[in-house]
């Protein structure tokens, strides 16, 4: 490297957390990268100190997920005035948001996206900062040219194995749920996950997810939990489970942690797809775990729907996991996803008979709304109308603390990415 040694500044808030944690530590295992500074910023006021403070150039490094972006463009249009530094700071976004809507998210005023998945790019940006090089030609990236007209290098290299980078801060710390499985062979039409990773699985090998576990105890962690997109595909390569890599992952990871560790498998951030919750699996889990609430995905009570949204399993799956779950002793959380684009007044109907049957064998329901974001086939599609008769069945099973969710607060932002798909100004 030649020139003034860069800086990175990460603003460490919100869904973009956990990405910001995996790419700021990409750069301590590239021998091109491994001293740089990495400065977190929590808020926007932390934000634009840090960007004062730092000498020579800096990557201001943001990322969020769809549902946070206008809050995001609001901290960064804030942070743009108190604290410019342009041409000295560029400010880049990355994420499923970016990779998706990298011309919304250049004219919102970053100066860069990173298209994809970030580790390699990270990289790359740094050394070109280092070098004096202008970052808009690093692969991986996005611009806005003079004529503000996109210019896109394609998406960034992705690492060959999970292993090749980190799961975690280590260096500082940062610690968050380990991803275990990246990229998802489902492939459900209202899901980014997929259509961001590819429709395939990746895993971290068990040696690699028990060297995060044991640094984590040695700082003292005495909780482990996983990022995956469905747990029970872990070391799968298609729809068959293969219960034997789980029991291995668990085993090691209870090793690594200790007996006094708490173990959470199953539960936020992943869940349990309904058709892979066997009396083997759960045994499994009863031996290896320590949290007794299981969220499975579930969805909709209509058969209908869960084929056109390509879910890959029935409503009869979901009873089957509901009644497994509890003879076991776990209480199941049922994702129920409400007001998807072609569902009909029967379609709810079917899904809150099911919610209330569930609830009666021992389950809650977790309430959410549909919610057309970006990079999905549905991501121009419209929310239907969840009606009063609906919205009352769930309020009585909220009332009695057998639902839970944020439903509500998603069906604005719904409408606020409908709004934003159509080109309308959304007041703020």
């Amino acid at each position: 490297m030649s020139g003034a040694r860069p800086t990175v500044v990460a603003m460490h808030a919100r869904t973009g957390a956990v990405a910001l944690n995996v790419v700021t530590a990409a750069l301590d295992v590239d021998p091109r990268t491994q001293e740089t500074a990495v400065v977190f910023a929590r808020t926007r006021e932390e934000m634009a100190r840090a960007l004062d403070d730092a000498r020579g150039p800096v990557l201001a490094a943001w990322s969020c997920y769809s549902p946070d972006f206008d809050a995001t463009r609001s901290d960064l249009a804030w942070v743009k005035e108190r604290a410019p530094g342009a041409p000295r700071v560029h400010h880049v976004l990355g994420g499923v948001h970016a990779t998706a809507e990298p011309l919304a998210s250049l004219r919102a005023g970053f100066d860069l996206v990173a298209i994809g998945e970030g580790e390699h790019t990270i990289g790359d940006l740094v050394v070109a900062l280092a070098a004096g090089a202008d970052v808009r030609d690093v692969d991986g990236t996005a611009h806005l040219d003079a004529n503000g007209r996109l210019v896109t290098h394609g998406p960034g290299k992705r690492p060959a194995s999970l292993d090749e980078f980190p799961a975690c801060n280590l260096r500082h710390r940062k610690w968050n749920a380990i991803e275990i499985t990246r990229g998802c062979v489902y492939a459900c039409t209202f899901c980014q996950t997929p259509f961001m990773f590819k429709a395939r699985f990746r895993h971290r090998s068990v040696e690699d997810v028990r060297a995060h576990v044991d640094a984590m105890a040695r700082s003292g962690s005495r909780f482990v939990r996983f990022l995956t997109p469905t747990c029970l595909s872990y070391g799968s390569d298609d729809t068959t489970p293969d219960l034997a890599a789980v029991e291995r992952l668990l085993t090691s990871v209870r090793a690594g942690a200790g007996a006094e560790a708490k173990i959470y498998f199953g539960t936020f951030p992943s869940e349990l797809r309904p058709e892979h919750v066997t009396d083997e699996a759960l045994a499994i889990l009863e031996r290896t775990i320590d949290n007794r609430t299981l969220v499975i995905g579930g969805q909709s009570g209509s058969d209908r729907i869960l084929e056109e949204t390509r879910r890959g399993h029935t409503v009869d799956d979901v009873v089957r996991a509901v009644e497994r779950c509890v003879a076991h002793g776990f209480r199941p959380d049922v994702d129920f996803l409400l007001g998807l684009p072609t569902e009909t007044d029967a379609d709810r109907a079917a899904s809150i008979a099911l919610a209330e049957r569930l609830v009666a064998m021992g389950a809650r329901v977790h309430s959410h709304a549909f919610m057309p974001l970006p990079g999905t086939p549905l991501r121009d599609a419209r929310p239907t109308t969840i009606d009063d008769k609906t919205s009352r069945a769930m309020a009585r099973l909220e009332s009695h603390g057998k639902a839970y969710g944020q439903w509500r607060r998603q069906l604005v932002t719904a409408e606020r990415l409908v709004r934003a798909r159509r080109g309308d100004v959304i007041e703020r």
